[in-house]
């Protein structure tokens, strides 16, 4: 007969399943550290706590408790299915770079957190992450992004952001903010859009900025626009908004004065 402890049984049950210490301490709503001390025999679960596992794991209560090998809730030595309506998976990887695994994947129902170099999870924050909640370097969500670079529904980018609602330095979306903005309706120093609102220029069907370039209206101290019946913008000259852009903002850098009007002719 196999006898084993209850540290020994919960750690080859955790592993089975594929999970962290992490993982399984956010199944069970505690931290990291006290699975940590369960599985090295520091101390015990509370009774409310064994219930939980006993029936996460599909083993009974008993063998969980008590020296000796494990019972599994239908007398079979196979692992069982899940007894809990709860899908999780979870991989990290061994290596680390700066105390972050290089990889860690955490997917389920429910907040599973990835923490890594490259992390994937509900809620995911690294170098590199994916998540319906991102933070991270490069940040990837379909809800809510935050990084340096951020690509989701709501993006939140320090330097480029890219999403239904975009904000950066640098911010493109149907709703637009930031230092540059290019989206339906753009709000920045430097906006182009369907409706641009821009405190130094901006372009757009409406725009409304310092310099404003609109092919239906235009507001600002400098104004141009599109008077033709096709109020098209690639039909005002772009020289003559360059040179407006020169007198106004002297040695704004030549890359914005090209981004700014390369839809005009």
């Amino acid at each position: 007969m196999n006898v084993m402890k209850f540290h020994e049984k919960l750690q080859i049950l955790r592993r089975e399943r594929g999970l962290s210490q992490e993982g399984l301490a956010d199944l069970l709503n505690i931290s990291r550290q006290a699975i940590s001390k369960w599985e090295s025999g520091q101390s015990y679960p509370e009774t409310d706590k064994l219930i939980v596992l006993s029936e996460f794991f599909g083993v009974t209560l008993d063998s969980l408790i008590k020296d000796g090998p494990l019972r599994y809730g239908n007398g079979s030595s196979a692992f069982p299915q899940r007894q809990v309506n709860r899908w999780v998976y979870e991989y990290k990887s061994e290596r680390t770079l700066w105390g972050l695994p290089l990889v860690h994947v955490h997917l389920g129902l429910g907040l599973m957190r990835a923490r890594g170099i490259l992390a994937i999870g509900n809620i995911a924050t690294g170098i590199f992450s994916i998540g319906l909640l991102s933070v991270g370097l490069l940040a990837l969500g379909p809800v809510l992004s935050v990084g340096l670079l951020s690509l989701g529904a709501f993006a939140l980018g320090l330097l480029f952001a890219v999403g239904s609602i975009a904000v950066g330095a640098f911010a493109i979306g149907a709703i637009a903010i930031g230092v540059i903005a290019l989206g339906a309706l753009s709000i920045g120093i430097f906006s182009t859009g369907a409706l641009a609102i821009a405190s130094h220029i901006a372009v757009g069907s409406h725009a409304h900025g310092h310099i404003a370039v609109g092919s239906e209206v235009a507001t600002g101290v400098r104004v141009f626009l599109d008077t033709s019946s096709a109020q098209l913008l690639s039909n005002i000259d772009a020289d003559l908004v360059r040179e407006a852009i020169g007198e106004e903002f002297p040695g704004l850098w030549n890359w914005i004065v090209r981004w700014m009007t390369m839809f005009l002719r």
